[in-house]
């Protein structure tokens, strides 16, 4: 059994740190959309193409990393697989060809992809059943989606598009951070943890309500971070500035979220706050499409409260309710579900180029309220620390 639950603060922290530099180039990405188009005259489809290029091999190959990983430790991945994510963005301003711009933009997304799940079993190691802790390493990657928008504008909007292979700086000191993090957190292997007596059984059947739910968000949220800096700018009749701001607010609520889901769960459990979070994603979305002027940052707001309050809650409820596969859950949890949005933008821009960015956008007010309806009969699952020894539910190791 274990004898210390206290969430290890120093490695956390690294992580969280690192989880930043990886996931600013999932951000880094949507940002880019306003600079294709007003730059290349990428029409609303062409421009969701590279999102989608972005996300799609990394939806594909996500579980493969998660299953991998149940399988044999690989922490070497958080290096690497920092650098990758970033060189493919690096790279995207670089060539006027579309294909070559698709192809470094799903390099991003492959080492993205690669990163997460092994990120995730390493943060639960550290975090020894916290869900606080976790919240913590959730953060690090919503600041890392906040600070892209700012990032590409500071660098795109002064030095254009060719100026992109600066943008490979947080990866570089990502890369670093993981390197120090590993040094200090000793990663069970995998297999063994697997195959330990004491976990419990997989419930795949509540892990897939989890699943259509967290689909149907990561829908809403990146189909939102394609379109929202151009929707705010026609709304509003704004600059860039204005629509570099919309996409700020819609990822930097994440960060005030993210650390909020973590503390409410200890309180209400991650059920319920998971259930009142999508429901109120419902009301939020609504506005967003339909509300006029300067009030439409506060309902982007509320949007992005609504959907990152369960972001760190959907990881350790997919590894609980997957007690013997970590690796998968965190894949499919952390990676697969938040990037698959990606592959409905293509459809949200032809809808666009046909009607309008308005029209577009209004189906995602039915999402939520479909994930709400899916996450309604789940159950609270048993809890587990990274050694696959029971947690006593609600009474998790407090974070610090």
């Amino acid at each position: 059994m274990s004898t210390n639950n206290t969430p290890r603060t120093g490695p956390i922290a690294l992580l969280s740190m690192g989880h930043a530099c990886v996931d600013i180039y999932q951000g880094t990405v949507a940002a880019l959309v306003p600079f294709f188009v007003s730059e290349r005259a990428y029409t609303y489809a062409a421009a969701s193409g590279i999102v989608l290029a972005a996300s799609l091999l990394s939806s594909v190959v996500q579980p493969l990393f998660g299953a991998l990983t149940d399988k044999w430790a690989m922490p070497w991945l958080l290096p690497v697989s920092t650098l990758v994510g970033g060189a493919g963005v690096a790279f995207a301003g670089v060539s006027d060809s579309y294909a070559f711009t698709l192809a470094v933009v799903a390099v991003s997304g492959i080492g993205v992809a690669a990163y997460h799940p092994e990120a995730a079993r390493v943060a639960r190691t550290a975090s020894r059943g916290s869900h606080t802790a976790m919240g913590w390493f959730s953060l690090g990657g919503n600041l890392g989606f906040a600070t892209s928008p700012l990032m590409v504008f500071a660098v795109i909007a002064t030095g254009g598009l060719r100026a992109s292979p600066l943008l490979i700086v947080p990866a570089i000191a990502g890369a670093a951070l993981c390197v120090a993090a590993l040094r200090s957190v000793k990663v069970p292997a995998a297999a063994s943890a697997r195959t330990s007596q004491a976990a419990g059984r997989d419930d795949w059947a509540s892990f897939m309500k989890l699943t259509g739910a967290i689909v149907c968000r990561s829908i809403v949220f990146v189909g939102l971070s394609a379109f929202i800096a151009l929707y705010v700018r026609e709304r509003t009749g704004g600059g860039s500035l204005s629509g570099t701001a919309a996409l700020f607010v819609l990822y930097a609520g994440g960060a005030v979220g993210t650390v909020t889901g973590g503390h409410l769960a200890t309180r209400y459990g991650r059920v319920p706050v998971v259930q009142w979070s999508y429901a109120l994603s419902v009301f939020a979305v609504a506005g967003v499409i339909f509300v006029p002027g300067p009030l439409l940052y506060v309902f982007i707001a509320l949007t992005s409260a609504g959907l990152y309050v369960p972001f760190s809650l959907h990881i350790t409820l997919g590894q609980d309710y997957l007690p013997q596969r970590v690796g998968t859950a965190s894949g499919v949890t952390l990676g697969l579900t938040v990037s698959i949005g990606g592959i409905a933008s293509p459809f949200i821009g032809a809808l666009a180029d046909a009607t309008s960015l308005q029209i577009a956008l209004a189906p995602l007010i039915a999402l939520p309220a479909l994930g709400w309806l899916l996450l309604r009969t789940l159950n609270e699952p048993a809890m587990f620390d990274a050694g696959m020894v029971p947690v006593k539910a609600g009474n998790a190791a407090p974070g610090r």
